[in-house]
């Protein structure tokens, strides 16, 4: 048995196909003119535009839904499980902000000196009351639920925070949180904007 080896006829070329190019070329070729301003007050003003492109591109990506651009307190796929799992139903919670305007305002209209005392005793002692228990029971259950949730789920993803994070979700108006929601009540998706 013989164990030269044959050759073999490579298709490819041994050569890149063309010169190497000298290095102040290649240098010219990736400089860029850069105008620079011609005072302080023209910087400072490239400055600020930049950075309103910069926050307005930010903006624009976390309407949007892309987690890139949000907050740190907002990414991570356990937070958005928790955002979810809160826009997706009607809470109690979601309603105090309203019910709190709804107070104050009762408490502020010129009643007869009769009923001021009433609609007040009723405001303090009952309206008040009630809502805040809801509340603080809403708030405790959303947390409870959404960290046992992301516990079994995804069980490599911390827990912590989530939960207060869902329960302060759970506290906003829906139309005001941020980010915006993703899903509707009842677990449908939002459809897109046109």
């Amino acid at each position: 048995m013989d164990d030269t080896p044959v050759p073999v006829d490579d298709p490819k070329p041994q050569g890149k196909g063309r010169p190497t190019p000298k290095r102040r070329d290649a240098e010219g070729r990736r400089r860029q003119l850069v105008s620079a301003p011609k005072d302080r007050k023209e910087a400072y003003r490239q400055m600020r535009a930049k950075q309103a492109a910069e926050r307005d591109k930010a903006r624009r990506g976390m309407l949007a839904g892309d987690e890139r651009y949000f907050p740190v307190r907002d990414k991570g796929p356990a937070r958005k499980f928790a955002r979810d799992w809160v826009d997706s139903r009607r809470l109690p919670s979601q309603y105090f902000l309203p019910f709190s305007l709804l107070i104050l305002l009762a408490t502020w209209v010129p009643w007869p000196p009769s009923i001021r005392a009433q609609v007040l005793n009723l405001v303090i002692a009952v309206g008040w009351p009630i809502m805040m228990i809801g509340v603080l029971f809403t708030s405790i259950y959303v947390s409870w639920k959404v960290k046992r949730l992301v516990a079994e789920k995804m069980p490599d993803e911390s827990v912590k925070g989530v939960g207060f994070y869902a329960a302060m979700r759970a506290l906003q108006i829906r139309k005001l949180r941020f980010p915006p929601p993703s899903v509707l009540p009842g677990g449908k998706p939002v459809p897109a904007k046109k």
